[in-house]
C-alpha cells in the first residue's frame, strides 16, 4: 500500500543520496561561517533609504509614544556624527525636517539627523514632569535617548559627536536632554528656550506660566544644582551649550535667556563675565563664556527686537560650527558680507604689528565705517594708524578717521596697529564692517 501523506517511507539509502547528504553536511558550516563573517557595516548603511526622511519604528524604550524620523544622507560618513533636531509646540519631526536646513547640512557633511515627533495633543515635548527631569525617569527624554541608541547601533555612530538642537519646546528639550544625559550629548543649541527645570510642574500640567513669563529666577549655583540633580553622582564632562533668544519674545520672555546663561555657565564651571563679546550681524550681540572661539563652553546670541519665532536660514550653520562638526569636512562659514579684509602681521617675542586692508565689495558707497574684531587672549593694542581703536584688548572696534571714512564700491582703505602679546601672536579670525561679517583672506 502506498504511503499516505505524513508517512515516512522506509527506503534504502542510495549511494548518490548518501553523497549528497555528505556534501550538504560539509557546506552548511561553511555557509554559516560566511554569514557570520559578512561585514555588518554593509547592511547597516542600508538600514533606511538614504537622502529621504524615513520613519523608524521599534527603536527601543519609548514610554511616551514618540515617533522617530531619521535622515541619512547618501554620503553618510563612516562612524557619523548625530544631530537630534527637536520641533516646536504644534510641530512635528517632518515639519522640522522641511522647515530647517539640517538635512541639507547633513548632505554636505555626512552626519545623521534624528527628528523626534510628539504624539500628545499639544505636540509639545514634556519638559515639566518629574519623570522628564531625571535620567532614565521616563517620558520623552527616554524615547529620544532610545533613538540615539538606535542610530549608534545601526550606523556605528561616533558617540563622542552626538548633538541636540531645538526650537521653542524643542529648545526646552535641548536643555533637558543635556541635563539628563550629559554622558550622551557633546553639545546643544537651543533657539528660544528656558533653563533646565524652569518649566517643572507636579500637577500634570505641561505649562508653567511663571517660567514662560520670565519671573522664575535663581542664583547660578541653584540653577546648576537643578541640572546636577538630574544625574546624581555624575562627575564626567558636561556638554557645551549655545543659546539664542530674541529681546521681544512674548512667549518665553527674554529674562529666561539670562537665567539660561547663569545655569550653563555654572554647570560648566566658567565665569559669569563674557570672555568675548561681538556683533556677528546687525542687531545681534554674541557673548562667549570660558573661551573666545567657535567652541567656547557657553555661547549666547541675543537678537535685538526679534520675537519668539527667531529661527531663520543660516542659523543652523552657526550651530554646526559651534558643535565643531567640521571634522566631516570644512566647517561652514557665515555667508560672506559686502566687504573683504586682508591681514598681514609681523611678530616678535612680545609684540607684533598688524596691517589690515578693508575693501568695500558691495554696490553702494559706505559713509562712515566701524570694523569690529576680537583680539586673541593676551594681546593689547599700544598704538595704531588710520583708525581709532577702542578698547585696546578683547572685542575691539576700529573707527574711521576724518580722511578715510568714505569707501566707494571696490575701494579699499589700509589701517594697522601695534600690540603686545603674551605668546599668542595670531590674527583675529573674523571681522565685521558696520555689523556685517567680511570675507577674510
Amino acid at each position: 500500500m502506498p504511503p499516505t501523506v505524513g508517512d515516512t517511507p522506509n527506503r534504502q539509502r542510495t549511494p548518490l543520496r548518501s553523497a549528497l547528504l555528505a556534501l550538504l553536511g560539509a557546506l552548511l558550516p561553511l555557509l554559516a561561517a560566511l554569514t557570520l563573517a559578512a561585514p555588518p557595516a554593509a547592511a547597516r548603511t542600508e538600514a533606511v533609504p538614504t537622502a529621504t526622511l524615513t520613519e523608524v519604528t521599534g527603536f527601543g524604550d519609548n514610554p511616551s509614544n514618540l515617533r522617530m524620523y531619521v535622515y541619512v544622507p547618501s554620503g553618510v560618513t563612516a562612524h557619523p556624527a548625530v544631530v537630534v533636531a527637536a520641533h516646536y509646540c504644534t510641530g512635528s519631526g517632518p515639519a522640522m525636517y522641511s522647515g530647517t536646513e539640517w538635512a541639507s547640512l547633513a548632505d554636505q557633511y555626512g552626519f545623521v539627523v534624528v527628528y523626534p515627533s510628539v504624539t500628545r495633543a499639544s505636540k509639545c515635548f514634556d519638559v515639566s514632569s518629574p519623570q522628564a527631569l531625571r535620567r532614565g525617569g521616563g517620558s520623552d527624554p527616554v524615547g529620544v535617548k532610545s533613538m540615539v541608541d538606535w542610530v549608534t547601533r545601526t550606523y556605528a555612530a561616533d558617540t563622542r559627536r552626538i548633538f541636540v538642537t531645538g526650537i521653542s519646546s524643542g529648545a526646552m528639550m535641548t536643555n533637558v536632554l543635556l541635563g539628563d544625559y550629559p554622558d550622551v550629548f557633546a553639545a546643544g543649541a537651543a533657539f528660544s528656550g528656558v533653563p533646565f527645570g524652569c518649566f517643572a510642574t507636579t500637577d500634570g500640567s505641561e505649562w508653567n506660566s511663571a517660567c514662560s513669563g520670565g519671573t522664575v529666577t535663581h542664583t547660578p549655583r541653584e540653577w546648576g544644582d537643578l541640572v546636577r540633580a538630574a544625574y546624581p553622582g555624575y562627575t564626567g564632562p558636561r556638554p557645551r551649550m549655545q543659546l539664542w533668544h530674541g529681546t521681544a519674545d512674548d512667549t518665553l520672555r527674554y529674562p529666561d535667556f539670562g537665567e539660561e546663561i547663569k545655569q550653563w555657565t555654572d554647570v560648566l564651571g566658567v565665569g559669569q563675565t563674557p570672555a568675548a563679546t561681538d556683533t556677528p550681524r546687525s542687531g545681534w550681540t554674541r557673548t562667549r563664556y570660558g573661551g573666545t572661539g567657535d567652541q567656547a563652553p557657553v555661547e549666547a546670541i541675543s537678537l535685538q527686537g526679534v520675537g519668539h519665532n527667531l529661527y531663520s536660514y543660516g542659523m543652523a550653520s552657526r550651530a554646526l560650527a559651534f558643535f565643531g562638526l567640521g571634522g566631516d569636512g570644512p566647517a561652514p562659514q557665515p555667508p560672506a558680507g559686502a566687504c573683504k579684509v586682508t591681514v598681514t602681521t609681523n611678530a616678535w617675542n612680545t609684540g607684533l604689528t598688524a596691517s589690515v586692508t578693508i575693501t568695500n565689495t558691495g554696490a553702494t558707497t559706505i559713509s562712515g565705517w566701524k570694523l569690529g574684531f576680537t583680539l586673541p587672549t593676551g594681546q593689547t593694542i599700544t598704538s595704531g594708524w588710520n583708525a581709532t581703536y577702542s578698547p585696546s584688548s578683547g572685542a575691539v572696534t576700529a573707527t574711521d578717521v576724518s580722511y578715510n571714512g568714505t569707501l566707494a564700491p571696490n575701494a579699499s582703505v589700509g589701517i594697522g596697529y601695534q600690540a603686545t602679546h603674551t605668546g599668542n601672536s595670531a590674527t583675529p579670525t573674523a571681522y565685521r564692517l558696520n555689523g556685517t561679517e567680511c570675507t577674510v583672506s
